[in-house]
C-alpha cells in the first residue's frame, strides 16, 4: 500500500511539473516598459556619495532602487529581482561606497503603502544584494551606518501598520548583517518614526517611537508608546525624554527629528500633540526643548513628519510635509518654500542637501525626483523615472490600440500601446490627461473612444473628451439626500450588452444611460452596512484625516458578464460578493459560500469567464487586517459554490489581480504584491514570469483582443506590455508543442501600418522613451534544441506559392521571436554601406491578404498562414499604393541591376592591378594597361562619389542619383506622382550610358588579356 502511495504521488509530481515551462525557454517573448514617467511615483530615501556627488541612489515606495552616475540626467534600477521592490531608506557608507545597506518596505503608512523583506546589504555599488534578514518587519523606515565602520548599523523598523507585533524598533548589527539585536522596543503597536545621529558622535543616537495603527475603515495616530529616546552608548542604553526635558506633557503622536550638523547641539523635533501639533527646539544637544512655533509644521503627520536643518546653518531648517517651508530663524516661523501648483509636486518624503553647498538640494515626493541647484528657488525634474503607480489599467481597440489607467496622487491617462513609426519611442507628451486627483479606473466609452470615463478617489467620477481635453464631473447624487459611500477606489464599469449604460459603486450600485449627467439605484445597500466602519470623519487620532482613504462598507467591484445579459458581480471591501442575473432586480449574496477566507475580507476583482455561463474568479486580500495570504477563487455555479485557485504555496504577496486568456482558458495570469504570475494548466500550477519583468507589485492586467497582448499595469513602475502572448496560448493549449524540432505558432494578424517620417530627435538621456513595438508581423516558433547561426530559416510565401522574403536566423531552444517588417528583400548600392542608403533600399512593401509562413530547421519545418491587414488611417487607394509597390520593385531592380554592374568594375580594377607588375616590362602593353586603368577608374567614380572634403546635397554618381530617386519611394502609402519616374527616367538613361561605356571597356579589356596572354609574359585568367 505505501509503495502505491509513493508510486501515485511520483506520477502526480511528474504530471504536475509537466504543466510548468522554465522561463529561460520563453526567451523570445519578452515585456515592453511603455512608461509613462512624466508622472513618475514616490521617491521615499535619497542618499549621495559625498565623494562623488555624480552618483545618487533614490529609492522608491514601490518600484525599486535607482541609481545615476552623472547627477540624475539618467536613471537605471538597481534592484529588480529581489523579493520585494519596496524601499523604505539606504544607507551609503561613506569611506567606501560601494558598501550600501537598504531598508525595505516604505516607511509612510498610508492606505497605499507597499512592503518590504528587511534588510538587504551591496558590497559592489548595487551590482548585486545579499539578504540580511528582518523580513517580519514589514516596514523598515530608518538606516544608518557608523561612519568608521561599515559592519555597525542600526536599522529603524516602523513595522505593519495594520496589526500588532513585536517586529518593530531599533535593531543594531555589529557584524556587517549577519546577525541582529534589537536594542530598543517599545510595545507592540509602536515602531521608528524617525532616527538620526549626532554628525561628530556616533554612540549619540536619537529615536522617535510612534505608536499608531491602520484599519480598513479608520488611521490612529498616538499613544502612549509615542516618545522620543536618546543613547549615548550606540544602544546599549536608553533615555526617554519626557516632560521634564520640557517637551509636551500630552499624549504624543508622529515626530520628526533633526540634529544640526554645524552646531549639534541644535535639535530640532516636529511633534504631533494635542491639542495642536509644532516645532520644537533644543540648544543642549535635546536635553531640553521648548516650542517655536505651532504655524504650519503639521497638516498631515502620519504621512509626512520630517525635518531637516541647513547643513551649515542651524538656524535654517526644512517642514517636509504637503509643501515644503523654510524658517532662517531658528524654527520659529516657517514660510512656504513651494507653491502647491507651481510645478513641483506635493506631498515630500525624502529631502538631502548638500553639506558642502546649502543651495543643492534634492527632493523625493509623490510625483518623483527634483534637483535644485538655488535653494529651492527652481527645480529640475527627472521625467526619465518611470515609478507610475497605477491602480487600473484598460484598453481600447484603436489602431494602434492605447491603454489606459489611473496613477497615485497623479491623475488619469492615455497614451500609445505602440506607434507606426520609425526608430519611434513612446515619449512622455504623448500621455495625456483624461482625469485629475488619485487616478484610478478609466474606460473608454466603447461607442467612441474619444470619449470616456475616469475616477478619482471616493468616487469622483469623471466623463472626458481626448480631443478637447474638457472632463466633467459626474459623480452620482441621492435623490433621496442619503449619504452615499464611496471607496477611495469605487467600482466603475460599462454594460457590454447595452453600449449607452455605465456603472458606478457606492454602497448602492449607480446606472446610467447618459453619460452620467443622471444615474438610478439599482440595488440595494450591497454591503454589511456596519455602522462600527464608518466612522471616517473620526480618523486619524491625534490630528484628523478625512480624504476618503478610510471610506469603507462600499462597493469595489462592478462586473457585468459579457455571455449573460443582466448578470452582474458585485464585489465590496466588507467581503461581499453579491449577484444579480436580472439585471438589478433581485441580488443575492454569495459570500458567505467562499470558504477559507475571513468574513469581512477586501474583494479586490472579479473577472466574469468569457467561456462558460455561470463561471467568475474572485480575487480577495486581507492585507489590511495584517493577513498577508493569496486568495483567488473560482465559481462555475453562480457563486453556489467556490474552488481556490491561488494559496501561499502557488505564489509569493497577496494576490491583487487576475486575468484569464478569452481564447485559451488554461491560460491564466496573476498578479501579487511582488511579482507576476502564470498557468499553462487552468490554475493547477503556477510559476513567476522572472525572465524580464521586475519584482513589483501588479494591480491589474488585460488582453488587447485583436492584438493578443498582456497589458500590466503595476504599482511602481509603470505600464508593461507583453506583446502576442499566443505561444503561452498554444504550450497551454499542447504541451507537446516542446518536443517538436520545430513548431511554428499562430501568428497574429500584421498591419501594414501608416509610417511617417523617422522621429530623429526623440530626445537626449534625460528623457524618458518607453519601447516602441517593432513594426511588422510578429512571427513566433518554438525550437527544441539551439542552432547555430543562420541554422534557421523563416521563408514568407505569397498565395502563389512564390518565396516573397526569407530571413535566416539563430534559434535558442524555445520560443524565438522573428520580425518581419512586411517587405520584400531590399537592394543595395554601390559603395560603401551606410543607415541612410541601407534605410531608403529596404525592399518593397507588400500588398494585403494571405500569406504562408514557414520555419525551416534542418530537415524539418512548419508553417502557418498570416493575415496582412490595412491601416484604417491609410490615406491612398488600393490603386496607388499597388502602383507605387510596383514602381518600388522596379527601382529596386534597377539598383540591383547597378550593383552588379559597379561589381564588374571593381573587378576589373582588382584584376588590372594584379596584372600591373608583368605589363610593365612591355611599353605597348605598359601604355595600354595605364589607359585602361584610368577608364576603369573613371567609370568606377561614374556610379560611385569620389572622396571629397566640404558638404554636397548630391553629385554626379550614379549612387547618389539613384538614392535621390529612392526619397521619392520612401514612403507607398503616398499619391502617386510623376515627378519621381521623370527623374528615375533620367538616371535610368545614366545608367544605360554608363552600361554602354562599360561594354566598351569590357572589350578593350578582353583585348588587352589577349595581348597579354599572347605575350607570354603571364597568364592572364
Amino acid at each position: 500500500m505505501k509503495f502505491k502511495f509513493t508510486f501515485v504521488a511520483f506520477l502526480v509530481t511528474v504530471i504536475t511539473f509537466a504543466q510548468n515551462i522554465d522561463n529561460a525557454l520563453l526567451h523570445g517573448m519578452n515585456f515592453r516598459s511603455i512608461g509613462p514617467a512624466g508622472m513618475s511615483g514616490r521617491v521615499t530615501s535619497i542618499d549621495v556619495v559625498q565623494t562623488d556627488q555624480t552618483i545618487i541612489y533614490a529609492g522608491t515606495s514601490a518600484g525599486s532602487l535607482w541609481k545615476s552616475t552623472n547627477a540624475g540626467t539618467s536613471w537605471q534600477p538597481i534592484f529588480e529581482n529581489q523579493k520585494t521592490a519596496s524601499v523604505g531608506d539606504l544607507a551609503i557608507y561613506q569611506k567606501n561606497p560601494n558598501v550600501i545597506y537598504l531598508g525595505t518596505g516604505e516607511g509612510n503608512p498610508r492606505n497605499s503603502q507597499n512592503y518590504g523583506y528587511g534588510m538587504y546589504k551591496s558590497l559592489d555599488g548595487g551590482k548585486t544584494w545579499k539578504h540580511l534578514g528582518l523580513e517580519k518587519t514589514k516596514s523598515i523606515h530608518r538606516v544608518i551606518v557608523h561612519p568608521d565602520n561599515p559592519d555597525v548599523v542600526w536599522v529603524g523598523a516602523i513595522g505593519t501598520a495594520w496589526g500588532t507585533t513585536e517586529d518593530r524598533g531599533v535593531y543594531k548589527t555589529t557584524d556587517g548583517g549577519d546577525s541582529w539585536k534589537k536594542i530598543l522596543y517599545t510595545n507592540t503597536s509602536t515602531g521608528v518614526a524617525d532616527m538620526v545621529m549626532d554628525p561628530f558622535n556616533p554612540n549619540k543616537i536619537m529615536v522617535a517611537m510612534w505608536e499608531y495603527q491602520r484599519w480598513p475603515w479608520f488611521m490612529n495616530s498616538g499613544g502612549p508608546g509615542s516618545a522620543i529616546h536618546v543613547t549615548m552608548d550606540g544602544g546599549d542604553s536608553w533615555l526617554k525624554l519626557g516632560a521634564a526635558n520640557g517637551l509636551p506633557d500630552e499624549t504624543l503622536g508622529r515626530i520628526g527629528l533633526a540634529i544640526s550638523r554645524s552646531n549639534p547641539n541644535v535639535v530640532y523635533a516636529n511633534i504631533e500633540t494635542k491639542p495642536e501639533n509644532a516645532m520644537w527646539r533644543s540648544d543642549n544637544g535635546g536635553q531640553t526643548f521648548k516650542k517655536t512655533t505651532a504655524q504650519g509644521v503639521g497638516d498631515r503627520p502620519f504621512y509626512y513628519a520630517d525635518v531637516e536643518v541647513d547643513p551649515n546653518n542651524e538656524n535654517r531648517v526644512y517642514h517636509i510635509a504637503t509643501t515644503i517651508s523654510r524658517s532662517e530663524d531658528g524654527g520659529k516661523s516657517f514660510k512656504p518654500m513651494l507653491d502647491f501648483f507651481g510645478g513641483v509636486h506635493s506631498d515630500h518624503h525624502a529631502f538631502w542637501i548638500n553639506p558642502e553647498n546649502s543651495s543643492h538640494i534634492l527632493d523625493g515626493n509623490d510625483g518623483g525626483f527634483y534637483a535644485s541647484h538655488d535653494m529651492g528657488k527652481t527645480w529640475r525634474f527627472s521625467h526619465n523615472l518611470p515609478a507610475g503607480q497605477f491602480y487600473h489599467i484598460n484598453v481600447d481597440n484603436e489602431m494602434p490600440y492605447n491603454v489606459y489607467g489611473g496613477m497615485q496622487d497623479n491623475g488619469s491617462w492615455v497614451g500609445p500601446a505602440y506607434k507606426f513609426a520609425m526608430f519611434g519611442k513612446i515619449h512622455n507628451y504623448e500621455w495625456k490627461g483624461v482625469g485629475f486627483g488619485d487616478g484610478f479606473d478609466v474606460i473608454p466609452d466603447p461607442r467612441d473612444s474619444r470619449y470616456g470615463y475616469s475616477m478619482s478617489q471616493g468616487g469622483n467620477f469623471q466623463r472626458y473628451d481626448r480631443l478637447t481635453g474638457i472632463v466633467q464631473t459626474v459623480m452620482p447624487e441621492h435623490p433621496d439626500g442619503v449619504e452615499l459611500r464611496f471607496n477611495w477606489d469605487a467600482g466603475m464599469n460599462t454594460d457590454p450588452f447595452d453600449l449607452n449604460v455605465v456603472y458606478g459603486g457606492s454602497q448602492f450600485v449607480h446606472k446610467s444611460t447618459d453619460n452620467g449627467n443622471s444615474w438610478t439605484i439599482i440595488s440595494p445597500d450591497l454591503t454589511t452596512n456596519d455602522p462600527e466602519k464608518q466612522k471616517q470623519h473620526e480618523s486619524g487620532g491625534l490630528t484628523i484625516d478625512d480624504s476618503t482613504a478610510e471610506n469603507h462598507t462600499t462597493i469595489l467591484v462592478i462586473e457585468p458578464s459579457s455571455r449573460e445579459r443582466g448578470l452582474i458581480w458585485v464585489g465590496t471591501d466588507d467581503g461581499n460578493v453579491q449577484i444579480t442575473r436580472d439585471g438589478g432586480n433581485t441580488w443575492t449574496n454569495v459570500g458567505g459560500n467562499i470558504k477559507g477566507v475571513p468574513a469581512n475580507s477586501w474583494v479586490a476583482q472579479i473577472k466574469h469567464s468569457k467561456h462558460n455561463n455561470g463561471e467568475a474568479f474572485a480575487v480577495i486580500e486581507d492585507h489590511r487586517r495584517d493577513n498577508w495570504t493569496p486568495y483567488v477563487y473560482r465559481t462555475r455555479d453562480y457563486g453556489k459554490s467556490w474552488e481556490r485557485i491561488v494559496d501561499q504555496n502557488d505564489v509569493w504577496g497577496f494576490a491583487l489581480s487576475f486575468v484569464q486568456d478569452p481564447i485559451q482558458p488554461n491560460l491564466m495570469f496573476v498578479g501579487t504584491e511582488f511579482g507576476l504570475y502564470f498557468s499553462l494548466d487552468g490554475a493547477k500550477n503556477w510559476q513567476q514570469w522572472k525572465k524580464d519583468f521586475p519584482t513589483v507589485s501588479v494591480k491589474d492586467m488585460v488582453i488587447q483582443p485583436r492584438e493578443h497582448d498582456l497589458v500590466v499595469g503595476t504599482f511602481g513602475r509603470s505600464i508593461w506590455i507583453l506583446d502576442d502572448i499566443r505561444p503561452l496560448r498554444a504550450l497551454a493549449t499542447n504541451m507537446a508543442i516542446k518536443d517538436k524540432a520545430v513548431h511554428m505558432f499562430e501568428p497574429a494578424d500584421a498591419y501594414l501600418g501608416v509610417v511617417g517620417f523617422p522621429e530623429f530627435f526623440g530626445g537626449a538621456s534625460e528623457s524618458f522613451a518607453g519601447k516602441n513595438r517593432e513594426m511588422g508581423a510578429i512571427m513566433n516558433y518554438y525550437a527544441k534544441e539551439g542552432t547555430k547561426k543562420d541554422g534557421v530559416i523563416i521563408e514568407i510565401s505569397n498565395a502563389d506559392g512564390e518565396v516573397v522574403r526569407e530571413i535566416k536566423t539563430m534559434a535558442k531552444p524555445g520560443v524565438n521571436r522573428v520580425m518581419w517588417d512586411l517587405k520584400t528583400r531590399g537592394s543595395m548600392v554601390p559603395g560603401k554601406p551606410d543607415l541612410f542608403s541601407m534605410f531608403l533600399m529596404g525592399g518593397a512593401n507588400v500588398f494585403y491578404g494571405d500569406y504562408t509562413v514557414t520555419a525551416k530547421i534542418g530537415e524539418n519545418s512548419d508553417s502557418k498562414t498570416i493575415t496582412v491587414l490595412k491601416d484604417p488611417k491609410t490615406p491612398v487607394s488600393d490603386e496607388d499604393f499597388k502602383t507605387n509597390i510596383e514602381r518600388k520593385v522596379t527601382f529596386n531592380k534597377s539598383a540591383d541591376m547597378l550593383m552588379g554592374t559597379y561589381k564588374k568594375v571593381e573587378g576589373a580594377i582588382k584584376s588590372l592591378k594584379q596584372v600591373k607588375p608583368f605589363v610593365e616590362k612591355d611599353e605597348a602593353l605598359k601604355e595600354e594597361h595605364a589607359k585602361l586603368s584610368a577608364q576603369a577608374e573613371e567609370l568606377k567614380y561614374k556610379i560611385i562619389p569620389r572622396n571629397l572634403k566640404g558638404l554636397f546635397d548630391t553629385t554626379p554618381d550614379l549612387r547618389s542619383q539613384l538614392l535621390s530617386v529612392a526619397m521619392y519611394y520612401f514612403n507607398p502609402m503616398s499619391q502617386v506622382d510623376n515627378n519621381s519616374e521623370i527623374r528615375f527616367g533620367h538616371v535610368k538613361k545614366k545608367i544605360a550610358k554608363v552600361n554602354a561605356e562599360i561594354g566598351a571597356f569590357e572589350e578593350a579589356m578582353k583585348s588587352l588579356k589577349k595581348k597579354v596572354n599572347d605575350s607570354d609574359l603571364m597568364t592572364w585568367d
